[in-house]
């Protein structure tokens, strides 16, 4: 019988996972970073399928297309993750919109995410409205990169929110690289 490859293995333990699913287990607020360049501090009360509602401090519940979420994290690590998550200006002026259609999408190949997470390479995730996340891609799944700032600092970065991926040299990973 032949063996399953590793890249195979992990699929099967952790594409269906999501940060959403965890966000809605814990009792505490986690912070979104939405597009509009909105961040909130809420709890998930709900996730579907392309939705979630949150309840934000003090006012009603707010529903929330999926698509629009850029980012997230428990709201335990706010501060360090203000310090860690930097801005690209040039990207900010261009102000671009969600992507709506998956095929027209900045694509990863799990087959070179895969790699990348097993090496520890230091990455930079160019969201689409200029954030940059700096780090190591500790997980990932169908939806969302898992990646580990400086101190340990966890940050689910949607998929759908990714501008541009390179490592400390430019060397681009996407599927189609940007110029």
């Amino acid at each position: 019988m032949a063996s399953v490859s590793p890249l195979k293995k992990y699929l099967a333990e952790n594409y269906g996972k999501s940060a959403f699913d965890l966000a809605g287990k814990d009792p505490l607020p986690w912070v979104y970073h939405l597009h509009g360049r909105r961040i909130v501090s809420a709890r998930l009360v709900q996730n579907t399928t392309f939705r979630v509602v949150l309840a934000i401090d003090g006012k009603p519940e707010e529903e929330i297309p999926k698509i629009g979420v850029k980012l997230l994290y428990p709201a335990s690590h706010t501060e360090a993750a203000a310090r860690l998550i930097k801005s690209d200006p040039k990207v900010q002026a261009l102000a671009l919109e969600p992507i709506i259609r998956a095929k027209d999408r900045h694509h990863i190949k799990n087959k070179t995410l895969f790699p990348l997470m097993e090496e520890r390479e230091v990455l930079f995730f160019t969201l689409l409205e200029g954030e940059v996340v700096r780090g190591l891609v500790s997980a990932f799944s169908r939806y969302e990169l898992l990646v580990s700032l400086k101190g340990g600092v966890q940050v689910a970065v949607m998929r759908h929110g990714v501008l541009d991926v390179r490592d400390k040299k430019g060397r681009c990973y996407l599927k189609v690289c940007i110029e």
